[in-house]
């Protein structure tokens, strides 16, 4: 949230690839809709949904 009121969303986008856990974007989403800023940054919304989907879908292949 701090990157995204800054306003550097490209480090934002980086920060969100690299997160964790799916709870941890879900927070993300919800604190974005709390403070009225969802759907302002096209390309957060998109890795945020990415990183979702990628994090919620079975892996195929674990390296060792």
């Amino acid at each position: 949230m701090a990157l995204l009121r800054a306003g550097n969303a490209a480090a934002a986008v980086a920060q969100i690839r690299v997160a964790p856990t799916v709870r941890d974007l879900r927070a993300l989403e919800k604190a974005l809709a709390a403070a009225q800023m969802a759907g302002r940054w096209r390309d957060v919304d998109a890795a945020i949904a990415e990183s979702v989907q990628a994090l919620s879908a079975p892996r195929l292949h674990r390296s060792p």
